[in-house]
């Protein structure tokens, strides 16, 4: 990907540790993007470079954090290399020098654009933050919602003078809502070389006596390998999330940092496993034990008094039931046996066992469990819907069938209550045909809840646009191979009382 750059080695925001390291990285200007001059002090055949966002997830610390976009090893003592920065778009990024095939900085790192810095790109141009309440301080971050995130250069600003809410250079918006205070409008623009573009932010704001939040916006999203198979991923996965205004994410197919990346572009939370990933708006107050495949959190919606229990899975997908059914014409007893080889029957048993205490604590803090199960529903496959299961009737999928036995609700199903007219499939989108035969089409990502507090006002599959089927999926709007699950709870909350700040 040819294009113009520019980087400062000296940006402030870098660190002073960084001066003691031993090594020296900068671009060559006189050849292509991407083309850097180093020195290690000492080689090794698996030093390397890596290119990442910068505006984070390098290893600034010599830590892993997530993966990097793009990479080339750098084993001489002193050396030229090209890293091919592939389908990055053009934006700012940090290029760091790392030791032994790991994440020990060996060079100060350094920022770089990828074409002009005039190029300012903001991802969404609305967007949404956590809720405000009159009387106390509020902070938001929308600085990371551009290409130039990162950039020294990249400056933000507010169009309006008198609001309560105040935009720093970085894009950290702070404030105290006074008792007058409603919904807020800041018009936040951001700058770079001469360009400049503009993100219109909406800030809920709560009356003093009102919960902080009665309403939540839940999504269980498979990111499919991170995003990578489509261009733009990044972008796309930002601007879904902030138009539908989602407040919490259960991810799947998010290893690599995935989760981590999308959360700091959000100015969220979140909590990283090495597959599932959970983000959140809201406050994550504490990670809780979980078993393989699976994450679970607390998050804090209003001070102490109103959190709720968060779980995400992704379950194993080989062998997959729906092919041995419908491909291979398996008897009932030997596609239960395969699935639990596939490991998702031992997985969901685990992960409700580790569940118990959430389960049973749920009627006083609300449980909510996402995920891609790879396996369809005992409610979906039934004998009024064996048409569309290749005929195949009533089939108690142990991924559906052990969480309804205990107690907990498919929230999709409250709402869409005829799975024959409305089968809410969610596998796939995209791929709709398997070597020449019909891929058979489930509804496999769910979100489940308990407790008294949840009321489900909404339920939806979702996806944007009309996606290209594979293979030529690349450039789509959507960057998945499975539809989104989108389900939006009311929350009975309570107030905690709080002296009003002046």
């Amino acid at each position: 990907m040819p294009g113009k750059f520019s980087w400062d080695s000296q940006a402030s925001h870098l660190g002073s540790h960084f001066e003691k390291l031993p090594g020296n990285i900068a671009i060559d200007p006189s050849k292509p993007s991407f083309t850097f001059n180093y020195s290690s002090v000492v080689a090794n055949d698996q030093n390397w470079i890596g290119i990442y966002y910068a505006y984070g997830g390098g290893p600034d610390n010599s830590e892993y954090v997530q993966d990097s976009l793009a990479w080339a090893w750098a084993p001489s003592e002193k050396g030229t290399v090209f890293v091919s920065p592939g389908k990055l778009r053009s934006g700012t990024y940090k290029a760091y020098l790392l030791a032994k095939g790991g994440y020990q900085l060996l060079a100060k790192p350094i920022v770089i654009n990828l074409g002009d810095p005039s190029d300012l790109v903001v991802f969404t141009d609305t967007f949404t933050t956590h809720n405000a309440r009159q009387g106390e301080p509020f902070t938001a971050n929308v600085g990371n919602l551009v290409n130039r995130a990162g950039d020294p250069n990249t400056l933000f600003s507010t169009l309006e003078d008198d609001s309560w809410a105040k935009v720093d250079d970085n894009g950290i918006i702070t404030g105290i809502p006074p008792a007058d205070a409603s919904n807020t409008i800041v018009r936040v623009q951001v700058e770079n070389s001469g360009a400049s573009a503009e993100i219109r932010v909406k800030i809920p704001v709560r009356n003093i006596s009102e919960p902080l939040v009665e309403k939540i916006r839940v999504l269980s999203f498979n990111l499919w390998v991170g995003g990578q198979p489509v261009n733009n991923y990044h972008e796309k996965q930002i601007r879904f999330l902030a138009q539908n205004n989602i407040d919490i994410v259960g991810l799947q197919e998010s290893g690599g940092g995935h989760g981590i990346r999308l959360a700091r572009a959000l100015g969220w939370h979140s909590w990283q496993g090495p597959d599932v990933a959970i983000i959140s708006r809201y406050h994550i107050a504490e990670v809780l034990d979980a078993p393989d495949r699976s994450g679970a959190v607390r998050i804090g919606l209003d001070r102490t008094v109103n959190d709720i229990i968060f779980w995400n899975c992704h379950l194993g997908y080989d062998p997959y039931g729906p092919y041995d059914f419908c491909f291979d014409h398996m008897s009932f007893d030997e596609v239960m046996r395969r699935e639990a080889q596939s490991g998702r029957t031992p997985q969901i048993t685990a992960i409700l066992k580790s569940m118990k205490n959430s389960i049973e604590n749920a009627e006083e803090v609300p449980l909510i469990f996402t995920g891609d199960f790879n396996a369809p529903s005992h409610i979906d496959w039934t004998d009024a819907t064996k048409d569309q299961h290749c005929g195949v009737g009533y089939t108690e999928w142990p991924t559906s069938k052990y969480p309804a036995d205990a107690g907990l609700v498919d929230s999709y199903r409250v709402v869409h209550t005829d799975p024959v007219s409305e089968p809410g499939n969610t596998w796939s989108p995209i791929y709709l045909d398997n070597a020449g035969r019909k891929e058979p089409m489930d509804r496999i990502d769910f979100v489940y809840h308990k407790g008294r507090k949840l009321t489900v006002v909404d339920s939806k599959a979702v996806v944007e646009g009309q996606p290209t089927p594979q293979p030529n999926h690349s450039d789509n709007e959507w960057p998945s191979d499975h539809k989104a699950v989108l389900t939006v709870y009311k929350i009975a909350a309570r107030v905690k009382p709080q002296k009003q700040t002046q």
